[in-house]
């Protein structure tokens, strides 16, 4: 990513988020060939995040709608407030470790709750590695959720 595309992402995120009352605590760093993380801090983070990061999620997919205006190379946008994606990121991570040694143990596979894209992806990444268990989705829309079960 070029300097002048993240001073640009970083001038349109700090116009917006100013303008939601959240303008003095953003930092806005290149994470990446191509990723960039906005991170903010507030003293109230559950306006911004909304139940299950719904509000976050929609706030990243409309300043990333705002930003392709005008950065012409294209970017991943990550958004967190107060560390709630970071925090729930490992939260799934020991979620499916957790769940990967309970199936290898009791020999039975196991369905994790529902889940966005993102976390199904993080619990896939996850386990990718271990030679014991095997991941697979199941379910369809908001429904869809990750069976750990054992490897064949």
């Amino acid at each position: 990513m070029s300097k002048e595309s993240l001073r640009t992402i970083e001038a349109i995120a700090k116009e917006f988020f100013e303008k939601l009352g959240l303008g003095s605590r953003i930092q806005v760093e290149s994470t990446g060939e191509d990723s960039v993380l906005i991170r903010l801090t507030t003293d109230e983070p559950r306006m911004f995040i909304g139940e299950k990061g719904q509000t976050l999620g929609e706030l990243q997919h409309l300043l990333k709608a705002i930003m392709r205006k005008k950065v012409e190379e294209p970017f991943y946008l990550n958004v967190d407030i107060n560390d709630y994606k970071k925090n729930k990121e490992t939260y799934i991570r020991e979620l499916a470790r957790t769940t990967a040694d309970e199936v290898s143990l009791l020999k039975r596979p196991k369905e994790l709750p529902p889940m966005t894209a993102a976390e199904r992806r993080i619990v896939h990444m996850e386990l990718d590695s271990r030679e014991d268990v095997a991941t697979e989705s199941i379910g369809e829309g908001l429904e869809r959720k990750v069976i750990v079960k054992v490897r064949e």
